[in-house]
C-alpha cells in the first residue's frame, strides 16, 4: 500500500555535501569514503542508490546491478525520495545522537533499512515480488529487521536503532512516527487477509512493545516500552502494560518528543 504524503522535505542534499566535505578534512584516512559515498554525487538520490548497493551486495546479487535497481526505483517513483529526506529529517529532529544530517544516511542501520524497504516496496507494487522478496530477506540478514515489501510506510519516519523490527504484510505506518527497537507490529491468527496494525501519525512506539491483530492506533498515541496492544487505540492516549491499557493522555505528536515516561501526560 502506497500512502500519499503532503510531507514537504527540507533541500538538505548541499548541507550534507558540506558536513562531508568537512569530515573529509578533518578525518584524512576516510577522505576516499565520504567522497565514494558523498561528495562524487551528483545528487541524494544517487548517492542513496550507491550506499544501499554498497550495504545490501552480495554474490547473488552485486552492488553494480543493486544500483541499477534502487536508481530506477528512485526515478520511477519520486515519493521515495521525497520520504527518504523527510526521514534524515526525523532523525536529525527526534535523536539527540544524530547532530547532522549525514550521519543517519552513512551509518544508521534503522535508516538503511527502511530506505531499502522503500524499493522493495516499489518493486513489491510493481509485481516484481520476487525482487522484492529477495531484498527484503538481505534487509533482514544485514540489519535483522524484517519488514514485509507489501506493507506501507508514510514520510518522516525514525526506527531508532531498528534491531529486532519485524511489520507485517498488511501493516500501514502514516507519516511522523517514532518506532524503537525489537517492535513487532504483527498479525494475530493464522488467517489472510487485513491482519495487522494501522498506526496513525505522530505515533511513538516505544522499545519492545507488540502491537498485534488488525488493531487502529490512533493519530499522536504513546505506546509504552515492552506493552502488548490487542486492541484498538483511541488518539492522543498512553497505553502501557500487558496487556495494554490507557494510563494517560498523551501530547500531540510524542513521535517528536521522543518522552519516553508515564508521568508526564497532557
Amino acid at each position: 500500500m502506497t500512502i500519499d504524503s503532503e510531507l514537504e522535505p527540507r533541500d538538505i542534499w548541499p548541507q550534507m555535501r558540506d558536513e562531508a566535505s568537512a569530515a573529509a578534512a578533518a578525518e584524512p584516512v576516510l577522505a576516499s569514503y565520504f567522497h565514494n559515498t558523498v561528495l562524487r554525487h551528483k545528487s541524494l538520490d544517487d548517492a542513496l542508490a550507491y550506499q544501499l548497493a554498497s550495504v545490501l551486495d552480495h554474490s547473488a546479487l552485486t552492488a553494480t546491478s543493486l544500483q541499477e535497481v534502487i536508481a530506477g526505483a528512485l526515478r520511477a517513483d519520486p515519493q521515495i525520495s521525497r520520504c527518504m529526506q523527510a526521514d534524515i529529517c526525523a532523525w536529525y529532529d527526534r535523536d539527540p545522537a544524530c547532530d547532522q544530517y549525514l550521519t543517519p544516511f552513512l551509518y544508521f542501520k534503522g535508516f538503511h533499512a527502511l530506505q531499502s524497504h522503500r524499493v522493495a516496496h516499489w518493486l513489491w507494487s510493481e509485481g516484481r515480488r520476487t525482487l522484492a522478496l529477495y531484498v527484503q530477506s538481505r534487509v533482514s540478514e544485514q540489519f535483522s529487521v524484517d519488514i514485509h515489501p507489501a506493507a506501507g510506510f508514510g514520510c518522516g519516519i525514525m526506527i531508532d536503532h531498528a534491531t529486532g523490527l519485524v511489520v507485517g504484510e498488511t501493516c500501514v505506518v502514516e507519516d511522523d512516527v517514532s518506532i524503537l527497537h525489537s517492535v513487532t507490529l504483527g498479525g494475530s491468527g493464522s488467517g489472510g487477509g487485513d491482519r495487522h496494525p494501522k498506526i496513525g501519525r505522530g505515533v511513538m512506539i516505544g522499545a519492545g512493545a507488540k502491537v498485534l491483530g488488525p488493531v487502529r492506533i490512533g493519530e499522536g498515541v504513546k505506546i509504552a516500552a515492552g506493552s502488548l496492544v490487542l486492541r484498538d487505540v483511541p488518539a492522543h492516549a498512553t497505553v502501557a502494560g500487558v496487556p495494554a491499557r490507557i494510563v494517560g493522555r498523551s501530547a500531540a505528536a510524542p513521535a517528536y518528543t521522543m518522552d519516553q515516561t508515564l508521568d508526564s501526560e497532557e
